[in-house]
């Protein structure tokens, strides 16, 4: 029985996946609106060669040129584009090839064309062009702090817009009067378009005064490097922003619904915060579900405080604590939780496939499931118990899916 629930949560989490295919979604969005005169493709995010790869074969000939950025497990050769490899989620100096890549295509555009922006999750840190005065390696070094501060994406962004020579809209400012549109691939709760990929076409989230602000509420202000703290006190930009026609293709809760559609329950489409919390959360509500058959599904992101030196990510560490949480519970019962870009953390796992055998299984091959969670070395764990999720790189992103299923 367990053994067929696990293929059902499995099956269930590639029907999320397949809802967020980039190829169609580019597909049905430029045949409905196609956009008008000669077109330059800039493709940037996890799902970038899929949705570049679309728009060559709608647009053809109109195409003068195409560059696509995205990581390394995504990357693939594409006929008539230009790809370059960024890395995540920590940039790297592939990431600002990326970014200069990026302005030399914006310098190429001529009057009359269109620039056709296809975004999607993980832009922000496989393009970089650092603001002058802070280097890769310091922009690095903020990234690798925020994220072992357990900031969520929205205030990781926010920091990551004034540090960018293109994110927060800096993109549309280099684009001059050439108009700009883009599709975008949503891999945050929400859908907030000022945060996919840090809002390169987007108004910035924040202002340098609330990003400060929110940094010393933190704690973190002091942590940063000097240059990272000048460039966060300098002006505001100055004048308006030039306008982008900006449209939303695919998202976290088309997943959800794609899932649900044969039967079932969402419990929550925005499933956040700290993931000791959302594992304490989802324990609760899986223990007081009624008798019978059980179908629910989750979607969000959640952070992980890192303290410990051990490998993992948001979703094996959240599969890991709803294992050690539902220690002892009779019932039958499968939890899968998982991104749907493939990748959870610096692993090649999507994230964790766990039921009431998981924490049996990690002692029987050795382990110490509890010393392994404090060390944040939920990769390890779920390892030794074979409950590791690993699908390889997707092609797509619209952040973490959960299933949730009891006999």
């Amino acid at each position: 029985m367990i053994g067929e629930m696990r293929q059902e949560a499995e099956r269930l989490y590639r029907l999320a996946v397949a809802a967020a295919d980039p190829e169609a979604a580019v597909r049905a969005a430029l045949e409905r609106q196609p956009p008008a005169g000669p077109v330059r493709v800039l493709a940037l995010g996890k799902a970038g060669v899929a949705m570049a790869r679309s728009a060559l074969a709608v647009l053809g000939d109109r195409v003068r040129e195409a560059l696509v950025i995205t990581n390394a497990e995504n990357a693939a050769v594409l006929p008539g584009a230009e790809l370059v490899i960024g890395g995540h989620p920590v940039p790297d100096a592939g990431s600002e090839r990326a970014g200069q890549a990026v302005e030399a295509l914006l310098t190429r555009l001529c009057p009359g064309e269109v620039l056709l922006a296809l975004i999607s999750g993980g832009g922000s840190a496989l393009m970089v062009a650092p603001v002058s005065g802070v280097t890769l390696d310091e922009k690095a070094a903020v990234s690798r702090l925020l994220l072992g501060a357990g900031l969520d994406i929205t205030a990781m962004n926010m920091v990551r817009q004034h540090l960018s020579r293109l994110k927060g809209g800096g993109l549309l400012r280099l684009a001059g009067a050439v108009p700009v549109a883009a599709l975008i691939l949503s891999d945050v709760v929400g859908d907030d378009l000022a945060v996919i990929a840090s809002g390169p076409t987007v108004a910035p989230i924040a202002s340098r005064a609330e990003v400060r602000n929110m940094l010393r509420a933190q704690r973190l202000w002091t942590a940063l490097p000097a240059s990272v703290r000048h460039a966060l006190e300098r002006a505001e930009p100055e004048g308006a922003l030039p306008a982008a026609v900006n449209r939303l293709i695919g998202s976290n809760g088309q997943s959800l619904a794609a899932m649900a559609v044969g039967g079932g329950e969402i419990w929550h489409a925005r499933l956040e915060g700290d993931v000791s919390d959302a594992a304490d959360w989802l324990v609760a509500r899986m223990k007081a579900a009624p008798p019978g058959p059980v179908r629910a599904f989750c979607g969000g992101e959640t952070t992980v405080v890192l303290r410990g030196t051990g490998r993992g990510g948001r979703n094996q560490e959240l599969a890991l604590r709803v294992a050690a949480g539902m220690d002892g519970v009779l019932r039958p019962w499968v939890f899968l939780s998982g991104g749907t870009d493939g990748r959870d953390g610096p692993t090649e796992a999507a994230g964790g496939l766990v039921d009431g055998g998981t924490l049996g299984r990690i002692k029987a091959a050795g382990g110490d499931w509890r010393a392994l969670l404090a060390n944040n070395d939920s990769h390890a764990a779920l390892s030794l118990a074979g409950d590791l999720l690993v699908v390889g790189g997707t092609g797509t992103n619209v952040a973490d899916v959960q299933v949730v299923l009891m006999g």
